[in-house]
């Protein structure tokens, strides 16, 4: 059963761009060690009134909105062996440098999720 690595965090609206630039890069590294996907989401309809909002849960500050990020794996075994050589390339080390981040990475929300529907 595929199994998923979801992310969620605030960043600031200026830093948009930049992040999108390491994802892209970041994606590509994921998928070249075997992710069957990788997406990252920005915010767009944040302001619902069911549940607890995006917003509201990760604290955003004024000028932030709210990314959700996933990758899948064919299982967790699979993840498991996928990300320990995604953190073992220099290019995501060159890229993990926490005062060069387009955001706040103690802000940021991820677990490893086992599928419980597939429709």
């Amino acid at each position: 059963m595929p199994y998923v690595d979801g992310f969620v965090l605030p960043i600031p609206k200026k830093n948009l761009k930049a992040y999108a630039r390491m994802a892209r890069k970041a994606g590509k590294i994921w998928r070249e060690y075997g992710a069957v996907d990788y997406k990252e989401c920005v915010g767009d309809d944040l302001d619902v009134k069911m549940g607890v909002p995006f917003p509201r849960q990760v604290k955003i500050k004024p000028g932030e909105t709210v990314v959700f990020s996933y990758i899948v794996y064919k299982s967790r075994a699979h993840r498991d062996r996928v990300n320990a050589k995604v953190m073992k390339d220099p290019r995501i080390a060159d890229m993990c440098d926490p005062k060069a981040m387009p955001f706040d990475v103690a802000r940021m929300v991820y677990g490893g999720f086992r599928i419980l529907v597939a429709a």
